[in-house]
């Protein structure tokens, strides 16, 4: 045996020593996963004692707001610290105009999950899609294409109503141009200067949103959203998506979806060291559950990999409808 051979042969023996036992790979691992990390979604909506299951979404439910405490209570003894709100309306209209209502559900619900838990980071979506009742993200011009600018009017003044009502982070998810900008100013115009905002700053106009459209009621009577989100191919388009909310005095950016972009996660982790969020999304959760119900799947395993891989790419955070079953497993 040369000493080439001898080398590598020990080399590999060495890695391997490492592997063999549970208590060994915990000691080397280079990436690890904590509930503290996991931002769990809510989709909260108007009437009492109101659990109804999502269709499209094992395990996941329509919550009336007397129903967050018990979520609240649930993810502390979980070790899950921060949530992220999407509000089902009363009523639409073509402005929206619950999103920005004193008395919205979404403010509505942000009391209540202070109220239960003060500590409880809770992060407010602020986008018009589920409040408007043509389904887009923003008004619309007599032609019926999404008007900017004063869209971002009416994300602004949802944003200062959210914070309000106990939001500690605003998470603008409609994708106009500007709105970080239009959003940092009118919070600090309201005294909300240590407000943060977590910016959708690469959300692509993706197919895996299909079953979060159910749940939050959301989906576009015409059209779609391709003129206003991004295009999947693109991942320059992506960093200057970034660059552009970093510029405007986003706190947070966050890449949508998580799995099938973990290049993009790589790419933005890259070139940023500001907090990199990654949102694990409704399609991506389904795809998992099917599979685990036709018994092709082991959803632990499968799941913390999951989840393993997104943090590795480089997010910091990842928002997941797994973070309850996560955090248990992890704890346990």
């Amino acid at each position: 045996m040369t000493i080439a051979s001898r080398v590598t042969t020990r080399d590999f023996t060495r890695t391997r020593r490492t592997r063999r036992t549970e208590a060994l790979r915990g000691l080397v691992r280079e990436t690890r996963l904590d509930p503290s990390q996991f931002i769990y979604p809510l989709f909260v909506t108007h009437g009492r004692d109101v659990r109804d299951p999502i269709g499209s979404m094992p395990g996941q439910y329509h919550l009336s707001v007397d129903q967050l405490a018990r979520e609240a209570g649930e993810l502390k003894a979980l070790g899950v610290r921060a949530v992220l709100l999407f509000g089902l309306p009363a009523a639409k209209d073509p402005v929206g105009s619950e999103a920005y209502a004193a008395d919205g559900i979404i403010q509505q619900a942000a009391r209540a999950l202070k109220d239960a838990d003060p500590d409880l980071a809770v992060i407010a979506d602020v986008c018009l899609c589920e409040y408007t009742d043509h389904g887009h993200c923003g008004v619309l011009t007599p032609a019926g294409e999404v008007d900017n600018d004063p869209s971002l009017e009416l994300l602004a003044r949802m944003a200062v109503s959210t914070a309000e009502a106990g939001a500690d982070v605003i998470a603008p998810s409609d994708m106009m141009d500007g709105r970080v900008a239009a959003i940092r100013t009118a919070l600090d115009d309201s005294g909300m200067v240590a407000t943060p905002i977590m910016a959708y700053s690469a959300k692509y106009a993706s197919a895996f949103y299909g079953p979060f459209r159910e749940a939050a009621d959301s989906t576009p009577q015409f059209g779609d959203r391709r003129g206003y989100q991004m295009d999947p191919p693109n991942v320059r388009e992506a960093l200057r998506e970034v660059a552009a909310d970093i510029e405007e005095h986003a706190d947070v950016v966050m890449v949508k979806p998580a799995l099938a972009y973990l290049d993009v996660i790589r790419a933005v982790r890259e070139r940023t060291e500001l907090p990199l969020a990654a949102y694990n999304v409704s399609g991506e959760y389904s795809m998992v559950k099917a599979a685990v119900e036709r018994g092709w799947l082991d959803e632990r395993r499968v799941v913390l990999e999951t989840l393993t891989g997104i943090a590795r790419a480089g997010a910091d955070m990842i928002i997941t409808y797994h973070a309850k079953d996560a955090a248990g497993w992890l704890r346990s």
